[in-house]
């Protein structure tokens, strides 16, 4: 079985990408990501990248099991260009054109329905991985209502401190000496 991963206008070259790409094909899973990770190009990351959508589109879509996998084809084709200006010397302007690239990784298996997974498994997978999710989601719930029920008391707490805190204020600026006047004539003016 076959199974293909895309990417649709990567801004680069194609010529630049084949150079990465002509490396891996025909190559098991682990090799192939070994020869991207070794590889000093701009490419090799986003390759990884891809590869590694094709690997789990195979796993989790068709139950191939990833040891009996290996890249069958990497095809890359051009993609959109976008045409740009470049001004040179006594007013004129030269063309640049951004090109990019088209991307699509096939991976097949090696013996074919070795260790795949039957449609029934695949499905049970499924659901205990979204019984899991859904668990922790109760559990992330139930954590932020105790923080707000306890941020709700501390916040009574707080107001409480600052109503004695104000109350104490007050009764400083009932005292005689204060008011408005002693912090004006208070100032150095200087003469």
């Amino acid at each position: 079985m076959k199974v293909s991963a895309k990417l649709n206008n990567f801004r680069m070259p194609n010529r630049k990408v084949k150079l990465v790409a002509d490396l891996i094909i025909g190559m098991d899973i682990q090799d192939a990501l070994n020869q991207l990770d070794g590889t000093i190009k701009k490419t090799s990351p986003f390759l990884i990248k891809l590869l590694n959508s094709a690997i789990a589109n195979g796993e989790n879509n068709f139950g191939i099991d990833k040891d009996n996998m290996y890249i069958f084809d990497v095809i890359v084709k051009e993609g959109i260009t976008l045409k740009r200006w470049m001004p040179k010397a006594q007013g004129r302007a030269t063309p640049i054109r951004k090109r990019a690239s088209h991307i699509e990784i096939v991976i097949a298996e090696r013996v074919e329905g070795k260790g795949r997974k039957t449609k029934e498994q695949l499905e049970k997978e499924k659901k205990a991985r979204l019984d899991a999710r859904a668990k922790v989601e109760k559990e992330a719930i139930a954590a932020s209502k105790k923080e707000s029920e306890e941020e709700v008391k501390s916040e009574g707490l707080v107001k409480e401190v600052k109503v004695t805190e104000t109350s104490k204020i007050k009764k400083s600026a009932d005292a005689p000496n204060a008011g408005w006047s002693n912090k004006i004539f208070r100032r150095k003016s200087g003469m």
